[in-house]
């Protein structure tokens, strides 16, 4: 979300929209139901409101579990495709440190791989200010599970263009009045060498790269992978991290 952060870099994948949709992971079924398991409620008949919803992978995921789902996004070029995507899915433009919803509107607010967009002094009382009683703010990343070897050396070659973000973000929280709850799911995708490279290319740090410089060192990164992988497919593990955010009120 865009005033926390630089403001180019934060909707550069406007750029990118229909290779992030195409390219982007998914999350886990064990996320949500840790979501589940913490909010104490199914998502089923939740009014969620999925913030920096980018092309609606995370929205696709929570409509899926019975979600009723808003989806806000301050990108053009993302809010397109996840219109294209996810066409019967009411779509707001805006940003996390004004919400431009009423207060009390929402039993969950969601932001997948898009709270450090934001400002936390300002994104957080929003969030608490329209969620419900009993309500919950749940944020989670994938990042990539660097404990494994070939991830681990990928990252050094990469350096210092790649940008890990933490598996908790619980101590940003503790200026608030909320009680704050955190869990992590390993997984993995099987995909190609060159969907991975793919992937790698829509995070900002690439997008917004120099083409000459980003196809060198993604060049450069596709033939060492190719060399470790030669039937052209590998196992991309993640650590998805989730923190859980309630009013110390909810009971």
């Amino acid at each position: 979300m865009a005033l926390h952060a630089n403001q180019p870099r934060a909707l550069s994948f406007d750029a990118v929209a229909a290779q992030y949709a195409a390219t982007r992971p998914d999350y886990p079924p064990a996320l949500f139901d840790a979501v589940e398991e913490l909010t104490g409620r199914p998502l089923a008949g939740a009014d969620v409101l999925d913030c920096g919803a980018g092309t609606g992978i995370a929205t696709r995921l929570l409509r899926e579990r019975g979600a009723r789902v808003v989806a806000m996004e301050p990108g053009a070029g993302m809010a397109a495709e996840l219109r294209r995507a996810e066409p019967e899915v009411p779509l707001v433009r805006g940003e996390g440190n004004r919400l431009p919803f009423a207060a009390a509107s929402f039993d969950v607010v969601t932001y997948a791989q898009a709270w450090h967009w934001t400002d936390p002094t300002l994104s957080t009382p929003e969030a608490l200010r329209v969620l419900r009683p009993h309500g919950v703010l749940a944020l989670w990343w994938n990042q990539a599970d660097i404990r494994v070897p070939w991830v681990a050396a990928e990252e050094d070659r990469l350096a210092p263009f790649t940008r890990d973000f933490p598996t908790t973000v619980a101590e940003l929280f503790a200026p608030f009045p909320v009680r704050v709850a955190t869990r992590e799911i390993t997984w993995s995708r099987r995909i190609t060498v060159e969907e991975h490279i793919r992937n790698l290319a829509t995070h900002s740090h690439f997008v917004i790269m120099d083409p000459a410089e980003r196809a060198e060192l993604l060049g450069a990164n596709r033939t060492a992978l190719a060399q470790l992988f030669p039937d052209g497919e590998l196992d991309e593990p993640y650590r998805c991290g989730l923190t859980a955010v309630q009013p110390i009120t909810a009971k």
